[in-house]
């Protein structure tokens, strides 16, 4: 068995050895070599042309040194831009146009080798249609263009036909537009085709010159506080419609309205207010007129509320009706208490504290079925002083004198009392129940000879007797006199003698408890404690005296003030710029709106912000707009005939229809009142050489000087007062303003060393 084993294996080994020799043999006959390293990598094509987006399979080939060709797998890369290469070869162009040299390339081991590309401009795409402007007017030529690209927006040459496919006028072969008779906005109407490929583009044609407005409503009624939107359609000779963006303001009052928007706002007063409401555009205006009529009663309100008052203490209620809106009702209440704490003039409304207590919507007012309450608060109080009035008094032998008298508490509230008089250092004799004293005939002074007395307090008032001559009478004005707590009141005094004739004074002025007044001129500035104060006021002449009651109320309307708005923290606001020559200084804002010019403020200064056709300047454009119609749109008080210069006015409303001239000094007297108005309506122009002197209390806040076009102010004049023009406003050298220099549409200019500082 091994001995045959060994033979068949010997016999494999020998048969593998004959194999090998032979196959030997047979690459011998065939004359094959091995194949070399990797010694060159060869890509095509070298230099290829595409047009953006297409495509293009890249190969490398691999040799060994003797040229053989070698199997590699390369990897592909973009190194110069011009495309994108996917991992096989495949590369796409991209969107830019050029040549891309040695841009592709092909990488094995350490071997590289690039291709260069060259990306054209591919087919046509789009086509883009302009015209410049895009807007033209009726009958009118205008030239378009076309611009042919690529997917990549590379532009192409094209050749292109025109057509008008949506209206609007017609185009010749070269794009040349004219414009139809019919205004309005045609939309992708001209048309340019090349090919399969067009372009639109949309076409406005205007109408003629701007000729009428027309407002609408053109008349409206309205309930006090009520609302309505105007708008105003404009149109040229012919009757095409003309697009406007108006400027709205109401002339003739009936209420106020935005300027920019048209809505109306209704005023509380009623009446008919002819063309008032205007829209304007450039130098064409169209009017409506507008009708207010209040609505039913549907509210009453009773004030005060809640009234505190001291037992036997007297309030003046009143009451005020107002409609659905909150517009003012005029309304005639009954009056009436309904839960105690006192008793009430059904007529008048004046309330008379009965026992302390809170007595909650007690006092009631009603109208038909309508009705307001009020809440009554009365404290116990003790009488603690009585004062007589008037004292001390003159009266002339005979002749009598009606004297009152007025009870407090220890905090000098007033105490209702009912006292009894009598003379008690003789000088004539009194009414024990009325208090009319009866002058005897014998003259002289009687020092505390009358008294009123209740409750066992007493007060005492001195009477000086004169004979018939000279001054006998004191009277004093107005009598009574109605003021709100805090506010002043200017009291005159004239003397007469026994036969009424008038005798010329200077009287020595006192208050005993409504107020305080100015001992030389009679200015009264009342208290805060509301109530009567009878023969409260006294003027003094030697020993003659008269006297007048005060009535402090809170139902006096405080004086009429005028508001900017947003408007108020500026020292100019101008429409288009604000210019400054050298050394100015603006204490305050700075506004321009529409525009946005500044110039010179490097050696002029502004302390404040500036604000350049922002928001803010808008906004304050608009509230000028409404202050500056809130001026012209109040009534005249007094037509001025010649120049102010060297005149003195007291508060009120001044008008031109033309200019206001101002040479020499204009001062204006306050009067003593805080919140006298001065109001000056020019109907073109302010120009000044002089200046402005207030006086008596007169503030520049409360001066304001309306123009309906522009203001000059002169070389140095010192000014006051808020200057509010249509158009422009300046200043020349070394003029100051104390006030504001507002400007609805125009500029305002400044010389050399001005000053604006905010009243």
């Amino acid at each position: 068995m091994r001995s045959l084993f060994g033979s068949a294996r010997t016999a494999r080994v020998l048969a593998a050895v004959a194999l090998g020799a032979l196959l030997t043999a047979s690459c011998d006959n065939d004359d094959v070599t091995g194949v070399g390293s990797l010694a060159s990598l060869v890509v095509s094509p070298n230099s290829q042309s595409l047009a953006i987006n297409a495509t293009q399979q890249f190969t490398a080939v691999g040799k060994d040194g003797a040229g053989n060709t070698i199997g590699i797998t390369p990897t592909w890369s973009v190194v110069s831009g011009g495309g994108t290469i996917s991992p096989t070869g495949m590369f796409t162009a991209g969107t830019t146009i050029g040549t891309f040299t040695a841009t592709v390339k092909a990488t094995s081991g350490s071997l590289s080798s690039t291709a260069t590309v060259l990306v054209t401009v591919g087919p046509l795409a789009s086509i883009a249609v302009t015209m410049t402007p895009s807007s033209l007017a009726i009958g009118t030529g205008q030239q378009f263009t076309a611009v042919g690209k690529d997917a990549g927006g590379n532009v192409i040459p094209i050749t292109v036909v025109w057509a008008v496919i949506n209206g609007g006028g017609t185009v010749n072969a070269t794009g040349m537009f004219t414009a139809g008779m019919v205004s309005g906005t045609f939309t992708n109407t001209v048309r340019a085709s090349s090919g399969g490929v067009s372009g639109t583009a949309s076409v406005t044609v205007t109408a003629g010159p701007l000729t009428t407005l027309t407002v609408a409503p053109n008349s409206v009624t309205l309930s006090g506080g009520a609302t309505q939107q105007y708008t105003a359609t404009g149109a040229d000779a012919s009757g095409n419609a003309v697009l406007v963006t108006p400027t709205w303001s109401v002339v003739n009052g009936g209420g106020a309205i935005a300027a920019t928007s048209g809505l109306f706002t209704a005023g509380s007063a009623s009446g008919t207010f002819a063309n008032t409401v205007t829209a304007t555009s450039g130098s064409i205006s169209g009017t409506a007129t507008v009708t207010i009529s209040s609505g039913p009663l549907a509210t009453i309100s009773v004030a005060p509320n809640p009234a505190t008052l001291i037992v036997g203490g007297a309030q003046q209620f009143v009451a005020n009706g107002a409609d659905a809106n909150g517009n003012p009702v005029p309304v005639t209440a009954s009056w009436s208490v309904v839960n105690g704490g006192g008793t009430i003039n059904a007529s008048t409304g004046m309330f008379t504290a009965g026992s302390a207590g809170s007595y909650a919507n007690t006092v009631k007012a009603t109208s038909g079925t309508l009705s307001g309450t009020a809440t009554v608060n009365v404290s116990a109080a003790t009488l603690r002083t009585i004062t007589v009035s008037p004292n001390p008094t003159t009266v002339t032998a005979n002749g009598t004198r009606q004297f009152t008298a007025m009870g407090t508490d220890a905090t000098g509230n007033p105490i209702a009392i009912t006292p009894v008089w009598s003379v008690v250092n003789t000088g004539g004799s009194i009414n024990s129940s009325t208090g009319l004293f009866t002058a005897g005939a014998g003259s002289g002074t009687f020092t505390n000879t009358v008294r009123a007395s209740f409750n066992g307090v007493s007060g005492f008032a001195t009477v000086t007797v004169t004979p018939i001559n000279g001054l006998a009478t004191i009277t004093v004005s107005p009598n009574p006199a109605t003021v709100n707590p805090n506010a002043t009141q200017q009291f005159t005094a004239v003397g007469r003698d026994g036969n009424g004739v008038v005798v010329a004074i200077t009287p020595v002025w006192s208050a005993l408890s409504s107020g305080a007044i100015d001992p030389a001129t009679g200015l009264f500035t009342a208290g805060a404690t509301t109530g009567t104060y009878s023969n409260d006021v006294t003027a003094t002449s030697g020993v003659v005296s008269g006297s007048a009651t005060v009535v402090v109320s809170n139902t006096i309307p405080p004086s009429p003030t005028i508001s900017l708005g947003s408007a108020a923290p500026n020292g100019i606001m101008a429409g288009t710029a604000v210019t400054c020559i050298n050394l100015g200084t603006i204490s305050a804002d700075v506004s321009i709106s529409p525009g946005n010019t500044l110039t010179g403020f490097g050696p002029c200064v502004i302390t404040g912000v500036r604000h350049l056709n922002d928001a803010v300047a808008a906004q304050g454009q608009i509230d000028l707009t409404n202050t500056y119609n809130a001026l012209a749109g109040r009534p005249c008080g007094t037509n001025i005939v010649a120049n102010l210069g060297g005149t003195t006015l007291n508060a009120g409303t001044y008008c031109s229809a033309s200019s206001i001239g101002v040479t020499g000094t204009l001062t204006l007297d306050g009067q003593g009142n805080p919140n006298a108005t001065f109001v000056f309506q020019a109907g073109s122009g302010l120009t000044t050489a002089g200046n402005v002197v207030l006086i008596n209390g007169a503030l520049a806040r409360n001066v304001w000087w309306q123009v309906g076009s522009s203001a000059t102010i002169g070389t140095a004049s010192q000014w006051q007062g808020n200057i509010v023009t249509l158009t422009s406003i300046t200043l020349v050298d070394n003029a100051n303003l104390n006030g504001r220099a507002l400007a609805r549409n125009g500029a305002v200019s400044l010389g050399t060393n001005n000053t604006i500082t905010l009243p």
